[in-house]
């Protein structure tokens, strides 16, 4: 009976088992010397440093996206960008003033869901309204419909086009009539501007949905699209659930709507500023 108490004694020790050359080093030691990094090697990675494209997955640096106007170099999926990436790629020599900036609805980074600046395109001067869909989805508030109402009276005095680069997700309910309000008031303005004979393009980016849609982003004396864009006023979950059919593919896409009359033309980013020089001296002669 001892000896098998001391028999298990030893499986469970391990003292009968072959003692290893103390002169090598064990395998589990050596792999785990081979994986395992400290702490004061590993490197950080500076984030947003690099950007994977939603549409095909196609990853590239922060600064190959910019250079290409944030289009993706392998299927030209045009990524969501802001008032100051459009600002600087559509005005010459990034070179503009921004007006109104005194008026806010809160503190942020962005004063509200739209910017107004002037400055030249292709030689031309030019003020352009561009809202901000990270403040609020870009949603249509009374401070936007002021900036856009006095954007429009300072064309009228200094004699030069509109364009409003739209991006949002309809009005700012929270703000109930104050919001609708701006729908009929900038189009008022949007009249003054035509009885002028200045033009007004309405460029229409992903997403553009809601009351934007219906009033002034659909009222262009040229309404055109960036490619691949989501424009309409309600989304298409909501449609097909109200129609109880499926829908069309690339429903609501700018293709789509090009294709059904309901836009003038569609401009990729890379090309947006030239083509904008070219609209302007046709309006000219």
């Amino acid at each position: 009976m001892a000896k098998k108490e001391e028999d298990i004694e030893k499986n469970l020790t391990g003292d009968d088992l072959p003692q290893a050359d103390s002169s090598r080093s064990s395998w589990f030691k050596r792999v785990q010397k081979g994986i395992l990094t400290s702490t004061s090697e590993k490197k950080e990675i500076q984030e947003g440093l690099w950007t994977k494209c939603p549409e095909c997955k196609y990853t590239c640096t922060t600064t190959e996206l910019a250079e290409n106007k944030y289009v993706c170099p392998k299927c030209n999926y045009h990524h969501r960008i802001g008032s100051g990436e459009y600002f600087d790629i559509l005005f010459d020599g990034d070179e503009y003033t921004e007006l109104f900036d005194n008026i806010r609805s809160k503190k942020s980074d962005l004063h509200d869901s739209i910017r107004v600046a002037v400055g030249k395109i292709e030689g031309h001067d030019v003020l352009i309204c561009c809202m901000d869909f990270d403040f609020i989805g870009g949603s249509l508030g009374s401070v936007m419909g002021e900036k856009v109402a006095r954007g429009a009276d300072y064309c009228i005095a200094h004699n030069m086009p509109m364009i409003m680069i739209c991006k949002s997700g309809g009005a700012r309910m929270m703000e109930s009539a104050f919001s609708l309000m701006q729908l009929a008031k900038i189009s008022g303005k949007l009249s003054q501007l035509s009885d002028a004979k200045l033009p007004y393009i309405s460029l229409l980016t992903d997403p553009t949905f809601g009351g934007v849609t219906a009033s002034f982003g659909m009222l262009g004396d040229l309404n055109i699209g960036e490619p691949g864009a989501l424009i309409g006023f309600a989304g298409p979950r909501v449609i097909k659930e109200t129609i109880k059919k499926d829908l069309p593919e690339g429903f609501q896409r700018s293709e789509f709507l090009l294709e059904h009359g309901f836009l003038d033309m569609i401009i990729d980013r890379k090309e947006m500023k030239q083509k904008f020089g070219v609209i302007f001296t046709l309006f000219k002669n």
